[in-house]
Parts: C-alpha cells; sequence; structure tokens
C-alpha cells in the first residue's frame, strides 16, 4: 500500500504541475475513443431501437398489403387470419395515397384510417396530443418533425385543412421517408409520410377516387418464423405484397448506413493525430523525466517503481479518457442512430466488445508513445540524468556547407527537421489527415441533394444530412487536434531548441528570424503533407461514390489545402514569438550552470 500511494502522489503531483499537458492527452483520446465507440455502436442500434419500438406498440410480425379493397384482397386476408401460424391480428384498415401541405412544403402522404382504440396488433404511441378523433388528424412524429408540425397547427390532405390533434409513433411501418411500404397499385412506392384519421374523416379521400391500399397486420406465434409464414402464402391467388418485421429493421437501417463507415474512418484518423500529440508529449518531456528519473535513483527507487510512476501517469489518464469517449458515445447514440425521430430512444450504450476496443486503443495509444522515452530515462545512468546535458547534434561538413546558403529562417527550420526528423513526419501526416478529411467534405457537400418534398427544396433528403453532419463532427474534430498538435509540437520544438536559438542569437540571428525559424520546422513539412491531402482525400470518397459523383473545382480542393498551411503558419506564429523573446544570456546562463 505504500508503494502504491507513493506512486499516486508523485502521478498527482506531476499532473498538477502540467495541467495543459494532461488535459491534452485527455482530449485527444477523449475524442478519438468516443468517436470510435459510436460509430463501432451503430451496426445494431437501428435494431435495438426498433425491437424497443415494436415492444412498446405491440408492432406486428408482418404487415399484409394489398393493393386494393377488391374481393380478392378479403379472401386473401380471410386465408391469413385463418391460418393456424397467427395468433392475432388488427384490421384490415384503408391506406389513401394522396398529398399533404404543410408550413410551405408538400409531401407526398399515405392516410391510414385508424380505430379509435387500436386493435390487439399494433398500438401507436402518441407522444404529443391526442389519440385520432373526428375532424383531426394524428401525424408520425418523423413527418412531423420534417414538416415542423406540432399539435394544434393545420395541415392540407388532399385539399382539405385539417388541426394536427397529436402526433405518434408506431412499428407497423417504416421510418420517415418509407411509410408507403408498397406504392399504389402495389408499385414502387415514393418518399413518404403517415397520418392517421378516423374512417369517417376518410370518406372524402375514397370520394376522391384516391389509390388506395389495404393493411392487414398479424403477430405469429413464432415471430422468428416469419419467412417461412411469407413463402407458406405466396402465389398467384394470394392478393398482397408482405413486410416482415425484420425487413423494416433493414430499411430503417439505411437512413444511417452512410455515417457509420465516417464515423469509424474518421475515429482511426483522429486516433492517429492522438498518437501524434501524444508522442510530441512524451518526447518534450524526456529531458525533465530523464532528471526525474535521476532523482528517483539517488534516493533509492528501483527501476520498477519508477516505471510504474512514469506509466501509470499516462495509463490513468488514457483509462480516463476512454471512460469520457464511452459515456459521450453514449449519450449521442439515440440522436445519431433516430435521425428521424420515427422511433423511440432507448438507453442501450456501446457493446461489450467496443468497449474492449476503445479501452485497447485508449491503451495502446498511451502505453506506445511513452514508451521509447521512459526506457531511454530508465537506461540512463543516476549522474548523467541529473546532470542532464542537452545531446551534441551530428556534424556532416558537406550538409554544413549547402544549407549555409539558405536564408537564415529557413536554415534554423531544417536543422530542428534534421534533428527530429520522426516529429517533421509526424507533423505532416497529421496535416494530411485533416486535409484528406476536408477534402471529401468538400466532395459530399457539391452533391446534387434529392428532396423528400414534391417541387419543394423545405423537406431536405435526411440520409444524406445525416452523412453531411456526421463528416461535419468529424473534420472539426480533427481540424481541433490537428491545431492542438500544431501549438504542442511548436512550443515543445521551441523548448528543446532554446539553447541552440540562443547560440544562434548570439551569432548574429534577430528575433524575427528565430520566429520564423521555428514556424518554418512546422511549414516545411505541412507544404507536401497538405499537397498529399487532397488526391488522398479524393481517393478516399471514391469507393463511397456513385456513377454520377460531382466532384468540386481543383482550385476549391488545391485552396483548402493552402488554407491549412496558412492556418498553420497563424497557429505556430504565437508560440514561436514566446520562446524567441526568451532572454539569451537567461538561456545560456542556465545552460552552463
Amino acid at each position: 500500500m505504500g508503494r502504491i500511494l507513493l506512486v499516486f502522489r508523485l502521478v498527482r503531483s506531476d499532473v498538477r504541475r502540467h495541467p495543459g499537458q494532461a488535459a491534452m492527452l485527455l482530449l485527444s483520446l477523449t475524442v478519438a475513443t468516443g468517436m470510435l465507440a459510436l460509430g463501432g455502436s451503430l451496426g445494431g442500434a437501428t435494431e435495438a431501437l426498433y425491437r424497443h419500438t415494436r415492444a412498446v406498440t405491440a408492432g406486428p410480425d408482418v404487415v399484409a398489403v394489398s393493393p386494393d379493397d377488391s374481393a380478392a384482397t378479403a379472401r386473401t386476408q380471410a386465408a391469413l387470419t385463418s391460418d393456424p401460424a397467427v395468433a392475432a391480428h388488427s384490421g384490415p384498415y384503408l391506406q389513401y395515397y394522396s398529398k399533404l401541405t404543410a408550413k410551405g412544403s408538400t409531401s407526398h402522404v399515405v392516410v391510414t384510417a385508424a380505430d379509435a382504440e387500436p386493435g390487439p396488433v399494433d398500438h401507436p404511441l402518441v407522444t404529443s396530443g391526442t389519440w385520432v378523433r373526428s375532424g383531426g388528424v394524428v401525424v408520425e412524429r418523423g413527418f412531423a418533425n420534417a414538416l415542423g408540425v406540432r399539435v394544434g397547427d393545420h395541415v392540407t390532405v388532399a385539399g382539405r385543412s385539417l388541426p394536427v390533434v397529436g402526433t405518434a409513433v408506431s412499428a407497423a411501418t417504416t421510418v420517415y421517408p418509407f411509410a408507403q411500404l408498397t406504392g399504389p397499385d402495389g408499385g414502387p412506392s415514393d418518399y413518404s409520410g403517415l397520418v392517421w384519421m378516423t374512417g369517417q374523416d376518410t370518406g372524402p379521400l375514397a370520394a376522391r377516387h384516391l389509390p388506395v391500399s389495404s393493411l392487414l397486420y398479424l403477430k405469429l406465434r413464432a415471430p422468428d418464423a416469419t419467412q417461412a409464414f411469407v413463402n407458406a402464402h405466396r402465389g398467384p391467388s394470394v392478393y398482397a405484397n408482405f413486410q416482415s418485421w425484420q425487413f423494416m429493421i433493414g430499411q430503417d437501417a439505411t437512413i444511417i448506413e452512410g455515417s457509420r463507415p465516417i464515423l469509424v474512418i474518421g475515429s482511426w484518423l483522429l486516433s492517429f493525430l492522438a498518437i501524434a500529440g501524444v508522442a510530441t508529449l512524451a518526447a518534450g518531456r524526456a529531458a525533465k523525466q530523464t532528471r526525474r528519473v535521476g532523482l528517483l535513483k539517488a534516493v533509492g527507487a528501483t527501476p520498477g517503481l519508477i516505471a510504474a510512476v512514469l506509466f501509470t501517469e499516462y495509463v490513468t489518464l488514457a483509462l480516463l479518457a476512454d471512460t469520457l469517449g464511452l459515456l459521450a458515445a453514449r449519450l449521442a447514440q439515440p440522436a445519431v442512430a433516430n435521425p428521424t425521430a420515427s422511433l423511440l430512444t432507448t438507453s442501450a450504450g456501446p457493446s461489450g466488445g467496443t468497449v474492449v476496443l476503445t479501452t485497447v486503443v485508449a491503451l495502446a495509444v498511451a502505453v506506445l508513445t511513452t514508451f521509447g522515452p521512459t526506457m531511454r530515462a530508465l537506461r540512463t545512468e543516476t549522474v548523467a540524468a541529473l546532470a542532464d546535458t542537452a545531446r551534441r547534434p551530428d556534424h556532416r561538413a558537406r550538409l554544413t556547407r549547402l544549407s549555409a546558403m539558405l536564408p537564415v529562417p529557413v536554415l534554423l527550420g531544417l536543422r530542428l527537421i534534421a534533428r527530429r526528423p520522426g516529429r517533421a513526419f509526424l507533423q505532416a501526416c497529421s496535416i494530411t489527415a485533416t486535409v484528406i478529411t476536408i477534402t471529401a467534405l468538400l466532395i459530399v457537400f457539391v452533391q446534387r441533394q434529392v428532396s423528400y418534398g414534391i417541387d419543394s427544396p423545405h423537406l431536405g433528403n435526411l440520409k444524406d444530412a445525416q452523412s453531411r453532419h456526421t463528416m461535419v463532427v468529424v473534420a472539426a474534430a480533427l481540424v481541433v487536434l490537428a491545431a492542438v498538435n500544431t501549438l504542442t509540437t511548436t512550443w515543445t520544438t521551441a523548448l528543446e531548441a532554446r539553447h541552440t536559438m540562443a547560440v544562434a542569437r548570439t551569432l548574429g540571428a534577430t528575433p524575427g528570424q528565430v520566429t520564423a525559424g521555428l514556424s518554418a520546422a512546422q511549414l516545411l513539412p505541412t507544404v507536401p503533407g497538405a499537397l498529399a491531402g487532397v488526391p488522398l482525400g479524393i481517393a478516399f470518397v471514391w469507393p463511397f461514390s456513385a456513377a454520377g459523383t460531382v466532384y468540386p473545382p481543383a482550385w476549391w480542393l488545391f485552396g483548402a489545402a493552402f488554407a491549412t498551411v496558412a492556418i498553420t503558419a497563424a497557429l505556430t506564429a504565437l508560440p514561436a514569438r514566446i520562446a524567441a523573446r526568451r532572454s539569451v544570456a537567461q538561456t545560456l546562463s542556465a545552460e552552463s550552470a
């Protein structure tokens, strides 16, 4: 217990001395693990939401949709309800195909004639207002959200204005905008919403000779045997199309099918940026860790205890970040998995496999990026660790003669890159990952959007909108982490090179040239990284592109890449300027001491 308490106190004191570095590590890993957990949990999210909605609303196992209300339809429905495999049924209910206008938007709509008291199968859950009553209409919640209507508003159905008396959720149909199940006369369906009316209020619709279908909701004794039931009733004499609850899950999931790959791929890009940031932090703290190791060795600490102190801080922060990321994914999952609001939300969070995956990723990022600096510190002799002398760079005569012809800022920047080539490579890769995402975002935003409305842009395409919103979130997270990494890298490089820069100033370099040199150390790898991100971004989007994919003008893409370079230059200016203003005498006297 004494050793554990000692490790805890040493870790706590180190975090208190370096809160900014701990916050950066926490931010990077939280965003990466949260995105990864959210992407991993979307696989079965729609099914979980549908099952929950189906259980609450007594949803059917099979919906038999007949293209009319003829005698042939009645015979088919009688055969279905008399099948011993059917435990209960509701209906048949007539469904009319019409148009609805509300708040300047016009949409296809199916109007279902509903009973004042629902039958044993399908009990739509009223989420606001009341259930159907004479002279009023109940709007399916997802459709109501898309239209922007609430209880008390008026909608026009087939030329007749009616008040909205309620909104409801049902598992007897697929989510908005797939409410038709099948189109008029059994043909292809259009994007459509759903409303319920009383049988009396649907009389004017029948008088207008609108297309009509007949719905029969069936509850089977073996809900998992829907395919066998459907196969048993297929044939030329069966006047119905069948929609099973398994089919509805698959159809509902199409709304978010584009979000999962975006989140998963985005999480891996974010994980790479987290690795780059944490590696820079670990390398920047190597000197301080070496001196700290020397002090611990001097007072008798064993290598195992020292390793425990150095690793515990990063592992603890990684586990905390993983917990925060999983919590964020749990809170965000209902909104991401149910963008139409046509299903009831549930509190189901990431699965056990997803939790294990994010935990392993967080720990791997923390441990692997700190392993090298920690081992080097442990191998350093006690006297050398306490002395903490700067590493003398290798001198290469030919490179020295060539570099002497360069401008001073470029010369200083190249020397800093030559001392830390791995860091420059990580900086270039971080910018490449950011530009890849920005390029993909631009390509997504120039695609032609298909509206769910009729000659109206107000009812946007929810599927495309969901993908766009997800891309924006991923791009924003990548930009923020890339900016944090750039600031961290510049400041760490400035601290490590303070003696070199002080010597350069004694030899005639101005503070402005030193500032430009520190910025150049980040900008030189940024330019090729940004240029490489454009073609890689196009290649990233290509597997997900359709035949008619539209690409933005080249100047858009390369303009975004050069804007990234300009923003990087601005971000490096402040920490570089602060470091360049440090007193030369103070720096060199600290070195000699």
